[in-house]
């Protein structure tokens, strides 16, 4: 895999000094593809993070269900082609198409309105580029070149940096920025396809893509350099997806100061002024909007040193994880925030937990984690990972879904390969590819275990490898073994997380920590020799999740796993969960199908949970005695399922 290491030295400049929360997995590597500790260059004024990623080249993954899900992923992106995707780009600057159009959003009349054409090139850079890194197959790096020709050849053929697929072609955007009326989101579109450029430019080293994206970059500086700060604020209130991150990323990576002042344009104000003075205005506001500002803001705290920026970012965390999110970590409904106190009126609708807001929200706590290495952080962070992330892929196909909403009785739902290109389809393309990138972090002298997955990551600062050995959830326990060719002293940092009530640490068999406070890092500081091991032992129990405002609907979890009702097929034929509208989640297979009902009270129900015939398998008694069959949501596929139970409720699904 030597040749996955960094060469061009564009990207060894943006890499060294590069904030941490700069990629979706972004290293910081020298030329050597090593991870290390940088100043920031004078240019830039914000902190510099606590800690560091790994490189994804330096993490491998063990047979598991995420690796399952990568190579799932990874068959999906080889089976698209790119010249379909690139189809409209082609004929935008009046070039003749290579292949004929995809389906759904970026082509069908019914999705013409939302004008999300070509946000599917994007996402599909930045998986590709992600595969890449993690795996070296050429086959990622191949794509992406081809790809990069092409926009260029666009942008000579159209005499423009703009490249974009919109049926109206440049006009949308033109009319956008002279703020006529418009349908449709094009900054949010063309966001994609900036932020799949810079992850193949840094992530797969692409000198093509790079090229592409700085005159990309240099089109939307002069195309809104006229415009007053109030006619960009107004702009702003149409959804323009992650614009200010990107730009910060580009400032980062040239020094073009233009960039950085773009970046604080896109930073809109309306957003950022309440939630820096802790202000939570979220209710009614379309969910997957606000984050990927808010992602931005945080970015632009790494390069201005701001302070507001860094308020924003932490409190609406604070805001949406902590009081607007499901059991599962998801939120909103309809794709939209809801006052927490309404949650008995929107927690069992089918368009619930819509799957690009909790991507985004992992992007964001990632960032917040790295220069605030709290357990708080990596306990949301996994908890969304199970239930959110690992829960929303199809195990066979490797589609996605785009809301994973619990309606009693209802079932996930997943894209079609060809005929949908949802957003959650583009998100759904980079998800799954970038398990390794929370699994270990590192600061000067430590190693960070925030994840339980089997894996091996080679900490090269310390030329030692730590090899993860573990069946988590299945097993409550991990081991870690080093390797290293001489003695190295170095602090593991091991996570115990807030639903284990205890954490016991052993080190080559002997038992050297026992912990009774969940919610921190365990240090484990030593000498370590090749062939020590550690091994941590948690707890994994059943407990019940009550609705802060409606104390009659629960959800269960076992551990950071939230335990679904298995209620199986009724009325489902193969392949009815394979959707081509996102539009009519609820519509489909709506047939009424009875539920169990679960009555008692809560605490009584929790502590009637049993365990089943195999790992993670439970029943629990249902108010006529006979037993509800609970295992993980996450591994609930082509079935009917419920996570939330309205006590003494309905029967019967809506």
């Amino acid at each position: 895999m030597a040749d996955s290491c960094c060469t061009g030295a564009s990207r060894r400049a943006f890499l060294k000094h590069a904030g941490s929360g700069a990629l979706a997995a972004g290293p910081l590597l020298t030329t050597a593809g090593q991870a290390v500790a940088a100043p920031p260059p004078a240019t830039m004024q914000g902190p510099v993070a606590k800690l560091r990623p790994f490189d994804l080249a330096d993490v491998t993954l063990a047979d598991s269900p995420f690796l399952h899900a990568q190579h799932k992923t990874e068959a999906y992106l080889r089976s698209l082609v790119p010249d379909r995707m690139l189809h409209n780009f082609r004929r935008n600057a009046g070039l003749a198409p290579k292949a004929p159009v995809y389906g759904g959003w970026e082509s069908e009349p019914a999705w013409a309105e939302i004008n999300c054409h070509g946000h599917t090139l994007g996402h599909y850079l930045s998986g590709c580029a992600l595969a890449w890194r993690s795996t070296g197959d050429t086959d990622y790096r191949r794509r992406i070149d081809h790809i990069a020709r092409e926009l260029a050849a666009c942008q000579q053929a159209a005499n423009s940096g703009l490249v974009c697929a919109f049926p109206g072609g440049a006009a949308l955007i033109a009319a956008h920025l002279r703020g006529d009326p418009i349908t449709g989101v094009p900054w949010y579109t063309l966001h994609k396809l900036y932020a799949g450029l810079r992850d193949a430019a840094l992530l797969a080293d692409s000198a093509g893509a790079r090229a592409v994206l700085l005159r990309f970059a240099d089109w939307a500086v002069v195309a809104t350099r006229p415009m007053g700060d109030a006619q960009v604020e107004t702009m702003l209130e149409t959804e323009h997806g992650g614009m200010s991150e990107i730009f910060a990323d580009l400032y980062v990576m040239t020094g073009n100061a233009d960039y950085r002042t773009t970046a604080e344009r896109f930073a809109q104000k309306a957003i950022l002024a309440p939630l820096a003075k802790e202000r939570d205005h979220l209710d009614g506001l379309h969910a997957n909007t606000q984050i990927p500002k808010i992602i931005g803001y945080h970015r632009l705290w790494e390069v201005t040193g701001k302070a507001e920026y860094a308020s924003a970012a932490t409190f609406f965390w604070r805001t949406v994880a902590q009081t607007r999110s499901f059991v599962t970590g998801g939120h909103g409904d309809n794709e939209h925030f809801f006052a927490a106190a309404d949650i008995a009126d929107h927690v069992f609708s089918a368009k619930a937990s819509e799957t690009c807001c909790q991507h985004n929200m992992l992007r964001l706590t990632r960032a917040l984690f790295l220069h605030d290495p709290q357990v708080a952080y990596a306990d949301y962070y996994e908890r969304t990972l199970y239930n959110g992330i690992l829960a929303s892929q199809d195990p066979d196909s490797g589609m996605a879904t785009y809301f994973q909403g619990a309606r009693p009785g209802y079932m996930k739902l997943y894209h079609t390969p060809e005929d949908s290109f949802w957003c959650c389809t583009g998100t759904g393309m980079e998800n799954h590819v970038k398990y390794r990138d929370s699994i270990y972090f590192q600061g000067d002298d430590a190693l960070y275990v925030n994840l339980f997955i089997p894996s091996t990551v080679r900490w090269q600062a310390k030329d030692a490898v730590v090899t993860q050995v573990t069946q988590f959830p299945d097993t409550a326990d991990t081991r870690l073994r080093w390797s290293s060719p001489r003695p190295v002293d170095a602090t593991l940092k091991l996570r115990h997380p807030q639903w284990s009530a205890t954490a016991t640490v052993l080190v080559n068999g002997v038992e050297t920590v026992r912990s009774i406070t969940p919610g921190r890092y365990i240090d484990v500081q030593r000498t370590w020799r090749k062939g020590d091991e550690v091994e941590l032992r948690l707890v994994l129990r059943s407990a019940v999740h009550v609705a802060p405002t409606a104390p009659d609907i629960v959800a269960f979890t076992h551990g950071p796993l939230v335990l679904a009702g298995a209620l199986g097929r009724q009325g489902l034929a193969p392949g009815a969960d394979i959707i081509v509208s996102e539009r009519r989640y609820g519509e489909y297979n709506d047939t009424p199908v009875a539920v169990p009902v679960l009555a008692g009270n809560p605490d009584a129900l929790v502590a009637a949970i049993r365990p089943g015939p195999g790992a993670l398998e439970f029943t629990i008694p249902a108010a006529d005695g006979a037993p509800v069959r609970l295992i993980p949501y996450h591994r609930i596929a082509h079935e009917r399922y419920a996570t939330y139970w309205k006590l003494g409720g309905s029967g019967e699904a809506a």
